[in-house]
């Protein structure tokens, strides 16, 4: 890997059992993360996003998931070592910040414990060392009064003041890789703010990368660096996020555009794009995934067999029916608003 690459994850496939057949959820994804760095995946639910996610940190049952290909770090592939083997790195060199806190804390266990299970399997500090990181974890992720919620369960907490509980957990051990997944979904808008800000705060002190799942575009705008969109377990486009909002490509990538209210729209009807997510089973695994949901666009416009075309430098985009795409109400293009106003 070149010298500034954290993570390299080369056509990863992550298939889920159904019966005696694996469907593919991660479909021959290959990415990058770089230091100091935070990559935003984005997509519909059912895209993949979260599975790509839980691959890279190993959380999968071994039984009923099968996972192929390279997930580089450290000069090790992540997919081909053992559960032992992971549990050295996961916690430590890589950490995740899970979508709801409340059930990814203990409900049984204090704060502080919980915070503190990280530093003791993965460091030498002693007891004393130990209580007053979690202090200072705490404090770090702007909760006042340390002393008294290290003492506290989890249902004695917001939603917020868990979600910084989660994140001082996952930043204990000061990883080198944060898997962020959806982490303000379940929180009001002026607690979204604290957190991202604080993810920012966070990555500029230790240079980490982060990987930041989401399907909200505002927070895109707000934090990420790069962008790769994700659908049906492909990714579709991928680009830097300036380059993304400015010039969207792909007919997926202008359609969850096109799908935002406007504060400029003479219209009270809200765009929606046409059909759903196929599921697992009935995932089409040749042609151009989203061609059912635009069946305006001609046949041809399609490739047989769709992969990533570098448009411009660092701009690449799947199949090439890019060229041909048109909303029904030819609307959308430009710089999106999100961004322009940053």
């Amino acid at each position: 890997m070149k010298g500034n690459e954290l993570l390299k994850i080369n056509n990863l496939h992550t298939g889920f059992r159904i019966k005696d057949t694996f469907y593919d959820a991660v479909d021959g994804v290959s990415l990058t993360v770089k230091k100091n760095e935070i990559l935003a995946i984005v997509g519909e639910s059912g895209c993949g996003k979260s599975t790509l996610a839980t691959s890279v940190i190993g959380l999968y049952d071994q039984n009923k998931t099968r996972v192929q290909g390279e997930i580089l770090f450290d000069n090790k592939n992540l997919a081909a070592l053992s559960e032992e083997q992971m549990n050295d790195i996961r916690g430590f060199q890589i950490s995740m910040i899970f979508q709801d806190p409340l059930s990814a804390l203990n409900p049984l266990m204090r704060i502080g414990e919980q915070i503190e299970e990280g530093l003791v399997y993965h460091t030498t500090l002693k007891q004393t060392e130990r209580e007053s990181r979690v202090l200072e974890l705490l404090q770090q992720v702007g909760i006042r009064n340390p002393e008294r919620v290290a003492k506290q369960f989890p249902h004695q907490l917001s939603g917020g003041m868990r979600q910084r509980v989660i994140i001082a957990i996952a930043i204990a051990c000061k990883p080198q890789i944060i898997i962020a997944d959806e982490p303000t979904t379940a929180l009001d808008v002026t607690i979204q703010a604290q957190i991202l800000d604080l993810l920012i705060d966070l990555q500029a002190e230790t240079e980490a990368g982060i990987i930041l799942i989401t399907h909200d575009l505002g927070v895109v705008a707000e934090v990420a660096d790069r962008v790769a969109v994700m659908y049906a377990g492909e990714i579709i486009e991928e680009a830097a996020v300036e380059e993304l909002f400015a010039n969207p490509k792909h007919p997926y990538t202008r359609s969850l555009f096109n799908s935002i209210p406007q504060m400029n729209s003479q219209s009270d009807r809200l765009n929606v794009i046409e059909g759903i997510v196929p599921s697992l089973m009935n995932l089409p695994r040749s042609g151009c995934r989203f061609s059912s949901r635009i069946p305006w666009i001609p046949g041809e416009a399609h490739e047989e067999n769709p992969t990533l075309h570098e448009i411009s430098p660092g701009h690449f985009v799947r199949c090439t029916c890019w060229k041909e795409f048109h909303f029904k109400t030819d609307k959308g293009g430009g710089t999106h608003e999100l961004y322009a106003n940053k």
